[in-house]
This record gives structure tokens, C-alpha cells and sequence, in this order.
């Protein structure tokens, strides 16, 4: 198989992760996969070249587009989607207990959740919290502090 094919799974593996995460990390990294794909068609035996090209690529964007990205959140006006979930109320779809997550519908999303008490399944819950793709929920009705 060609090198150039090769780097075209791999952007496309990357894109598709990409799409089932909430970050822009893979995004970079499938962009340099991308990159290498030019870089192989142009040299297709130069595969340090291909990696090297690939790996720049995605260092730069990553280096420079977090300044952006920080600038674009601290912005006027900006609602992130996900932070909005805090306080919103779901329903425990499988059951959890300390130390062990369990998963929450919050509206139409199903989510990976963690709480401090055992929350059975049915039980209404309130989000308190957001990790990145873990919410912490606790009983609905419970405490807010």
C-alpha cells in the first residue's frame, strides 16, 4: 500500500475521533495527516519527510491556534453549548455509584456521568458539573453547594 493511502486512514480515522470528542486536538493532528498526504505524493519514498511535514503541520496548529481559540471564548457575546448543561436536569438511564460512572440523558444527549452518592436508574438528576466528556451529577432536588 502507498504511503500516501496510508496517511489517508489515518486523517480520516483522526477526523472521524475527532468528530466524537469535544476538542480541536485531533482535528490538528488529521489536518498534518492531510499535510503528509501531499508531502507522500509529492516524495513517495521520503516517509521521514512525510512524518516530519505531517508533525509540523500539527505542532503549528496547535501552538497557534490556541491563543485564538482562548481569545474567541473570552469573547462578548460567547456561549459554549456544553457549559450550558450545568444545572439542566436529566434522568440516570444506567445506574451509578461512587467510583463508578454510570450514563444520564440530558434532553435528547446521552452522557457518561459520575456522582458522590448512588443514583439508581429513573432517579431525576441535576447536573453540577462538566470534565470533558463526563458530567458530575447529583440527585435533583439535592443540594447545590
Amino acid at each position: 500500500m502507498e504511503w500516501w493511502a496510508i496517511w489517508l486512514i489515518v486523517a480520516g480515522v483522526l477526523f472521524i475521533a475527532e468528530m466524537l470528542t469535544l476538542t480541536f486536538y485531533l482535528l490538528w493532528l488529521g489536518i498534518g495527516a492531510l499535510i503528509a498526504v501531499a508531502a507522500a505524493l509529492i516524495s513517495p519514498d521520503g516517509i521521514y519527510i512525510q512524518a516530519l511535514a505531517g508533525g509540523i503541520a500539527a505542532l503549528a496548529l496547535t501552538v497557534f491556534t490556541k491563543p485564538l481559540t482562548r481569545r474567541f471564548r473570552q469573547s462578548r457575546g460567547y456561549r459554549d453549548a456544553i457549559e450550558e448543561l450545568v444545572g439542566k436536569q436529566g434522568i440516570v438511564v444506567e445506574s451509578i455509584s461512587p467510583g463508578n460512572p454510570g450514563i444520564v440523558k440530558v434532553g435528547s444527549e446521552s452522557w457518561s456521568a459520575t456522582s458522590i452518592e448512588l443514583l439508581l436508574k429513573d432517579d431525576q438528576v441535576r447536573v453540577i458539573s462538566r470534565g470533558t466528556t463526563v458530567l458530575e451529577v447529583q440527585k435533583w432536588g439535592g443540594s447545590t453547594e
